[in-house]
């Protein structure tokens, strides 16, 4: 039977090596959520490709605009790849973090509420 850490760590490798290889195989057209927005936003057809210079930056009133600390999953186009790389390396590793911070978090509050509500 494995262990549990042995069995995270092997989750955490595999994410991180899917998360790599996503940055040489990842189309430079983008889709879902993105592309959507870009359709609804009328910068994007469903029969035709996405302009070049299309980007969701939209300050009307009822729009909504957004920016990335790593845009594109990238540091940049001068790094090249290898920010890419380091850009989802970071995002895994701090998911990684921050999913059992947060299941931590609610567990202690909800034994100190379940502690406090005894009489």
């Amino acid at each position: 039977m494995i262990r549990n850490r042995t069995f995270l760590a092997a989750g955490i490798i595999i994410a991180l090596l899917i998360g790599i290889a996503a940055v040489f195989l990842a189309s430079s057209d983008p889709d879902g959520l993105e592309s959507t927005a870009l359709i609804i936003q009328g910068q994007k057809t469903l029969t035709g490709g996405t302009p070049a210079d299309a980007e969701i930056h939209e300050d009307m009133t009822g729009k909504f605009s957004y920016s990335s600390p790593m845009p594109g999953y990238s540091l940049g186009g001068e790094v090249g790849p290898l920010g890419g790389i380091v850009a989802i390396v970071a995002g895994t590793l701090l998911v990684c973090i921050a999913v059992p911070g947060t299941i931590f978090a609610v567990k202690y509050f909800s034994r100190r509420e379940r502690s406090t509500a005894k009489p």
